[in-house]
């Protein structure tokens, strides 16, 4: 039996895959994101998440053959890689695992953890991919500096043409109304107030005001569609970029996916689409295969070695909890 593991900013999934493709369990723990609350956050929600799943199947730790640790931030702070590495260790009893960052989540289930290249657009931003058992990762340098094409990224830019659009600057379009109606705005200005008071500049509050810009686009704000159209071109980049990393030859055709909330836009999609054939004539652009949990499972099982043949992925396939949203 194989456990994956997907950490994230809002939760942390567990789910427990048999080698014929059927799920034996599944639950959720909060966040693993340890930056606010200290490291020893990790192992106090792998140990809640991997009691309960275990439970739900009716086994303990030492009944899962290999297991796969997606944790948040992992490899971005290397004085942590170690002690994160070695969390999982007391709570399963064994050293069948590996763990790594959970953007290898997001690709293995995109892709059934085909060779390829996943781009993930969420409150961040980033590409990872593997060819012939190597992996690679652009992007994810945070929203200070990087980022690109996130939903932190459109919104930043929607706040800033709102702020042109409410001096004159530019010309007013529907993102004003958007914005001053979903914010409950009594003066323009108050946006400041709300942004950087209120929200402290949280980042998954800006990031939040994503699916407004992507309202105004669809409203015709010219502004909004620029900004989306920008994201398309951004994260596009990055998979081309992942692709050379990776060394793909220029007639390889080359497998990608995605996840993340801001793909569910039509415009950023269609655009992404569009940027990424004009990069390479060989891309083979897929839609997500399985969640990001189910797709850590899957890595699990194939980094022990014994990954799931043809069949056995087709139940899968059709286990609604286990494809990507």
């Amino acid at each position: 039996m194989f456990l994956g593991v997907d950490g994230g900013g809002t939760k942390t999934a567990f789910c427990l895959l048999r080698p014929d493709g059927s799920i034996a369990a599944e639950s959720t723990a909060p966040s693993s994101y340890y930056f606010s609350e200290g490291i020893d956050l990790v192992t106090r929600v792998l140990k809640e998440g991997i009691g309960a799943v275990c439970a739900t199947a009716g086994i303990t730790p030492a009944g899962i053959d290999f297991a796969f640790f997606g944790i948040p931030t992992y490899g971005e702070v290397s004085g942590d890689v170690a002690t994160l590495e070695a969390a999982p260790r007391g709570i399963l009893g064994h050293d069948r695992y590996r763990v790594d960052n959970d953007m290898v989540c997001g690709w293995s289930g995109s892709l059934g953890a085909a060779d390829g290249i996943n781009v993930i657009s969420g409150t961040g931003s980033m590409t990872y991919g593997e060819r012939a058992g190597r992996g690679h990762r652009v992007g994810g340098w945070s929203e200070l500096f990087g980022d690109e094409g996130s939903a932190y990224w459109i919104a930043a830019r929607g706040l800033q043409a709102f702020s042109r659009m409410s001096d004159g600057r530019a010309p007013a379009g529907p993102l004003l109304d958007v914005l001053r109606e979903h914010l409950e705005l009594s003066a323009d200005l108050d946006l400041i107030d709300v942004v950087l008071n209120r929200w402290q500049g949280d980042r998954g509050q800006i990031a939040g005001l994503c699916p407004q810009v992507i309202t105004a686009a669809d409203r015709g704000d010219e502004a909004a569609a620029a900004v989306l159209r920008e994201a398309a071109r951004e994260l596009a980049l990055l998979v081309d970029t992942t692709r050379s990393q990776l060394g793909y030859g220029a007639d390889e055709q080359v497998l990608v996916s995605y996840s993340g909330g801001t793909f569910n836009a039509t415009q950023v999609r269609e655009e992404f689409r569009a940027h990424l054939h004009k990069l390479h004539d060989r891309y083979d652009l897929r839609q997500p295969l399985y969640s990001p949990v189910v797709g850590a499972a899957l890595y699990a099982a194939k980094q022990a070695r014994s990954p799931l043949g043809a069949d056995a992925l087709e139940r899968l396939r059709t286990t609604p909890t286990a494809t990507a949203a």
